[in-house]
């Protein structure tokens, strides 16, 4: 069995100490990488195949740029595109900028959890352990209300309304029964659902959309 692996890419020396320091203590077994560019994080992520990374926006292109946040962008825009089920954390400052992505975000199917880098540690490590989970987490100003698309409805009717697991789910509308599970994970992004110890995310999720009017 390979070993969990997790590559944080951060050119802050001082974070990227901070990071590690914690991600080692949280995942004790796991093996921990870094990068400090964008050509860097692509080359680790190419030759490791992590299960998870931890990135942030600003950074240098290539050792001895300046760092910038269209780097950032540029990269992960580049690791969804040729990853699509990579978990993925932006661990960044500079988290607004991700609506220039927004579309590829909506689109990727890994965990995607955002966390500003004046969360706490411990915060930090609950969007690691969520991406991980495949749970799809983005600020309240990137959704722009409730905008669910015809196959989320779809899900949230078939499982609701009539009852259906999601191999049923997946069989009806004729998509894969992983898809439908990554279809719950936007859908719970959208209604502001996350895991919460104690609790079942179906059932807080069918609460949000009868209260949203969704479902009847």
């Amino acid at each position: 069995m390979s070993k969990f692996r997790i590559l944080v890419i951060d050119d802050h020396a001082m974070v990227l100490g901070g990071t590690t320091t914690a991600l080692k203590t949280h995942y004790s077994d796991a093996e921990l990488h870094t990068a400090q560019t964008a050509q860097q994080g692509l080359e680790q992520i190419k030759v490791l195949n992590p299960d998870v990374i931890v990135i942030d926006l600003s950074m240098p292109e290539k050792t001895g740029d300046i760092a910038k946040v269209d780097h950032g962008i540029q990269l992960l825009r580049q690791i969804m595109t040729d990853y699509p089920n990579l978990n993925i954390v932006v661990q960044s400052a500079h988290v607004k900028s991700l609506v220039r992505i927004k579309s590829a975000i909506a689109g990727h199917e890994g965990g995607f959890t955002i966390a500003d880098k004046g969360l706490s540690m411990q915060e930090m490590l609950t969007k690691v352990d969520w991406a991980m989970q495949g749970v799809v987490f983005t600020p309240k100003e990137m959704r722009n209300g409730i905008e669910m698309k015809a196959e989320w409805l779809d899900v949230l009717r078939l499982a609701f309304e009539e009852g259906l697991q999601d191999k049923g789910i997946a069989e009806r509308i004729n998509v894969a029964e992983r898809t439908v599970r990554h279809y719950w994970s936007k859908i719970q992004d959208v209604l502001d659902v996350y895991p919460d110890e104690g609790k079942n995310i179906r059932i807080q999720t069918e609460k949000r959309a009868r209260e949203e009017g969704l479902i009847d």
